[in-house]
């Protein structure tokens, strides 16, 4: 199969803004009426029956039953599991798909698909119209959201929102390394830390979102 080259298409750049445009229009068409929602990261690898497959599925349908539609990456792994929680429990089962060379097929379980060929434009949509990102175990790409998250919350690019990490055991190895490495070093803050959370059991991530707007009240992620 010939590899996709999205910054050769289309060849002329004042053309591929309006393309990037179309993208931006059609995104926010689809997604407008969404009003609350959470997104959920993980590896596409991960394998049906497993416990982070089985966990994502649980935590996505819990959400679902308090009335969050449920937006994903639309691929397989963690994400299935997350759309296929967000149907059984009766919410919008969002997939938001990425063109790229191996061809990420969207899961079944996805209620409203959408399909980007630029990440950036993607990402703003996560961001946009989620109250909450859960970040479950996976790979560069998830590394990708997670830290692109944290650090428009740091830089105050974005209103703060609640960012969870679930699986302590996995991100274990990343956590000690932040504190060993970049907070004892001075290249992040104390506070820095504070900006996410790690929480395994799912009724408890939906009351730390929950408990989080309480507080807080409604707040506007992307500016």
């Amino acid at each position: 199969m010939k590899k996709m080259d999205v910054f050769n298409l289309p060849q002329d750049d004042p053309w591929r803004v309006f393309r990037i445009m179309s993208e931006f229009v059609d995104g926010f068409e689809v997604m407008k009426d969404v009003e609350k929602a959470i997104s959920i990261f993980g590896s596409a690898r991960t394998r049906r029956g497993t416990k982070y497959y089985n966990l994502a599925e649980r935590t996505a349908r819990i959400f679902s039953e308090n009335g969050y539609a449920v937006i994903t990456g639309a691929g397989g792994g963690i994400m299935e599991a997350a759309n296929k929680g967000a149907k059984k429990g009766g919410s919008d089962s969002i997939g938001l798909n990425i063109m790229i060379p191996m061809e990420q097929k969207p899961n079944k379980f996805i209620s409203i698909p959408l399909e980007f060929r630029y990440f950036f434009v993607r990402k703003l949509l996560f961001a946009k119209y989620s109250k909450a990102f859960l970040v479950f175990p996976g790979g560069y790409g998830t590394l990708d959201e997670l830290f692109e998250a944290l650090a428009l919350i740091q830089t105050g690019r974005i209103d703060p929102f609640p960012v969870i990490l679930v699986g302590k055991d996995y991100w274990k190895g990343l956590l000690d390394w932040l504190k060993r490495k970049c907070l004892a070093g001075k290249t992040i803050g104390r506070p820095d830390m504070e900006i996410f959370k790690v929480i395994d059991d799912p009724e408890k991530i939906v009351s730390h979102v929950r408990d989080f707007y309480d507080k807080n009240g409604s707040v506007k992620h992307a500016s």
